[in-house]
């Protein structure tokens, strides 16, 4: 393990619908190998049977549980764990302890997938449920730490696939041909370990609507939600 890296938060990883924490293995070994102490909770249920609110709840008393009473962190939330993550942020008081937010394809303004079930996490993901709008209507929040949205434009979870693009923070597009791949492509896996090791930004930033890097010219023009 690379020691010369200890003034590195530790590294919460937060699943998404249908997944458990071993979903990250690739990622988890990757970044230990470079030095980040990495934690990951199973969140459950993990079908979408109770609230994104709920699983938000879990997030936070396994952090109370985990670490010490003022440690801050970074999160890592991939899919549906990118909105609990920022529940447990804007509205939990996790904003006091995390630095860097990190979402991996996220629904941040829902998916059409989500009409396929009447779950009430999923129809918390659907595009324009009133739990987004609220989470959104707020959203400048995320200006007070280091947010990064990391998507693939061929998303067919995320529907549009441009629904995890946020006005705060830095985006990271990646061309990967599938959802479930972002948490192993090599390009993906590399955008984390950039975010989570980048210094943060003061909170007087003017980042309103935020920049963007590009791997490849983004193919949705100013068709963005």
């Amino acid at each position: 393990m690379n020691t010369t890296n200890q003034h590195y938060n530790p590294v919460l990883l937060v699943h998404g619908i249908g997944d458990t924490e071993a979903v990250f293995r690739k990622m988890r070994n990757y970044l230990q190998d470079k030095g980040w102490s990495v934690y990951a909770l199973n969140l459950v249920p993990n079908n979408g049977n109770v609230g994104l609110d709920v699983l938000a709840q879990q997030v936070a008393d396994y952090i109370a549980a985990t670490f010490e009473l003022e440690q801050t962190l970074d999160i890592v939330g991939f899919s549906m764990g990118g909105i609990v993550s920022r529940y447990y942020v804007q509205r939990l008081g996790g904003i006091d302890l995390v630095q860097r937010l990190i979402t991996i394809s996220s629904p941040h303004h829902g998916t059409y997938v989500a009409y396929g079930s009447w779950r009430p996490g999923c129809e918390q993901m659907r595009t324009h449920s009133n739990f987004l709008k609220d989470l959104n209507s707020d959203a400048v929040t995320l200006k007070d730490l280091n947010f990064t949205s990391i998507w693939t434009p061929y998303d067919l979870m995320i529907v549009p696939a441009n629904s995890s693009q946020m006005p705060v923070g830095t985006q990271v597009i990646i061309p990967v041909a599938s959802h479930p791949w972002m948490l192993t492509d090599s390009r993906s896996l590399a955008a984390v370990a950039r975010a989570l090791a980048e210094p943060m930004r003061t909170i007087k930033r003017d980042r309103q609507f935020g920049y963007t890097h590009n791997y490849q010219k983004s193919p949705l023009d100013n068709d963005n939600i």
